[in-house]
């Protein structure tokens, strides 16, 4: 298994490349009962399948509505039998209506591990971010270097107040596994955020913003 992180009690599976504009996929199960959830169902549902094991599938979360986290979701629910779920603000666009709707601060119980729903509208207005112990899945809420794009002034500052509300009150430490790319750290982005608020910015400003080039 691509194991990005592994202890005595988590193990997260990252699964890259997923569809044409490289999505990522995860896993994230209890070592000790083998229950998982699987986060996002990408395109090309096979390279997550084949990384699945044993592990008994409570659950797959669907961070936001967008058809690149939902274009494997048919192959990957009849292929475990999971229940989908989702923010209820997204839930109408889902493409298999999500049988579990979560509300911020909704716990999601795996095996032992707890994984907390924290609602970050502004790429979409029920995006999820989801938390368990020192690592933050953000979907496409927050990239390293930047916010997921959004499709108006407002709905960059619904972003940017989500990041600011939801994500940067975390430790420093808090490991950021976002839908598309590489790792980061909360105490990274709430630098690259400063040096952000630092400068001058158009009112208008939105689409894809970068923390240090925008």
């Amino acid at each position: 298994m691509p194991v990005q992180f592994e202890d005595s009690t988590t193990r997260i599976v990252r699964v890259p490349h997923m569809g044409p504009i490289d999505n990522n996929s995860y896993v994230l199960s209890c070592v000790e009962t083998g229950e998982a959830v699987i986060i996002d169902a990408p395109e090309e549902p096979e390279k997550l399948l084949a990384e699945l094991g044993d592990v008994k599938v409570k659950a797959i979360i669907i961070t936001h509505q967008h058809g690149d986290h939902t274009a494997g979701l048919r192959e990957m629910t009849q292929s475990t039998g999971a229940p989908v779920a989702s923010h209820t603000e997204d839930a109408p666009a889902i493409p298999i209506a999500p049988s579990i709707l979560l509300e911020d601060g909704h716990v999601v119980q795996v095996g032992k591990l707890e994984l907390l729903a924290k609602h970050t509208p502004g790429h979409t207005p029920g995006a999820l971010c989801l938390l368990t112990g020192s690592h933050l899945f953000t979907g496409d809420t927050l990239f390293p270097g930047g916010p997921g794009k959004t499709r108006s002034p407002q709905a960059f500052r619904q972003v940017k107040d989500s990041i600011t509300r939801q994500i940067l009150p975390l430790p420093d430490d808090t490991v950021i596994l976002p839908g598309h790319g590489t790792t980061t750290t909360v105490g990274q982005s709430r630098e690259e955020i400063r040096d952000f608020d630092s400068g001058q910015h158009p009112d208008d400003l939105y689409g894809d913003v970068e923390w240090r080039k925008s």
